[in-house]
């Protein structure tokens, strides 16, 4: 039986028993097909790592031709920023809540990712923030977001004020608990939540989100994903800037941060028949009846 893909690289989060025994099987399942199996070393259970080639995930897409991600959104989002230096496609498995790019459901994951690896699927490329953040023209942190960044206020509570700039042309300055810088990924995300725009994911587009500003004529914007957002720190004693709110910097006044899209797509391969609004439908529970 042949394989479009050589080498699948497995990751799950053991936050379930039931997880543990989906990564079982579904490694078992790849070993019959005659694929490499490489199981993630954080994932991998006592009696696998006998069985299968330990991996670490940061090597992953080093050796991988294909990553399965069984778990949730957040799972999917730290491996999506370790594999899109490398363009190697990603498959997630859902066995968390909502699910908004971990679509393939659980009963369904061996008819799926079989029809996966003989090349029945639906390919989509969604598109990675690269952020920098710049002190005194030196840089101190870097990161990548697949979701979004976003500069917010401390544990002080109080406002921050900052500036936008896009393109080096100035957009607005602004007094509020923060802002979201979303990919089309990110928009059904905390941007959704904040009153953001839903973006259909393969839009060429990146959205400026407000977190409760002090003035109501501050909405939402998109702009080409060409373009360069900067902010800058004017005030805020205790702010920080998150990316895909899995890691953090802490901000001083005057701080710029720059982003723009990372010059590598991640490749996100979907079951034939998957539909983004169906997705949409399901996951906002749109159409129900309200009472």
């Amino acid at each position: 039986m042949t394989c479009l893909f050589k080498n699948v690289g497995l990751v799950a989060r053991h936050s379930k028993p039931q997880i543990v025994e989906s990564l079982r099987m579904l490694a078992d399942h790849l070993a019959a097909r005659g694929v490499n199996v490489l199981i993630d070393a954080e994932s991998a259970t006592p009696e696998q790592a006998g069985i299968y080639p330990l991996i670490q995930r940061t090597d992953l897409g080093k050796i991988a031709d294909l990553a399965i991600v069984l778990g949730g959104d957040g799972t999917m989002l730290s491996i999506a920023r370790m594999l899109a230096p490398y363009r190697v496609p990603l498959v997630g498995v859902n066995q968390g809540r909502l699910g908004f790019m971990t679509d393939i459901p659980l009963h369904e994951m061996l008819a799926s990712v079989d029809a996966i690896l003989d090349g029945d699927f639906l390919p989509e490329d969604r598109i990675l923030l690269q952020a920098s953040v710049r002190r005194e023209d030196a840089e101190v942190a870097s990161a990548l977001a697949f979701n979004d960044v976003v500069f917010s206020r401390g544990a002080m509570g109080s406002m921050i004020e900052f500036e936008v700039f896009i393109d080096n042309q100035f957009v607005y300055s602004q007094r509020s608990d923060g802002l979201i810088v979303s990919t089309p990924t990110g928009s059904t995300a905390y941007a959704l939540a904040s009153g953001g725009p839903i973006l259909h994911p393969t839009l060429q587009a990146i959205a400026l989100v407000p977190i409760c500003p002090q003035s109501m004529s501050n909405r939402p914007i998109a702009v080409n994903d060409s373009c360069e957002v900067e902010f800058m720190l004017t005030r805020g004693l205790d702010a920080r800037v998150h990316f895909d709110g899995q890691s953090h910097c802490d901000l001083m006044e005057m701080d710029r941060i720059l982003i723009r899209r990372y010059r590598n797509p991640l490749r996100i391969l979907h079951p034939t028949g998957y539909n983004y609004y169906d997705m949409l439908r399901h996951k906002l529970h749109w159409g129900e009846r309200l009472l």
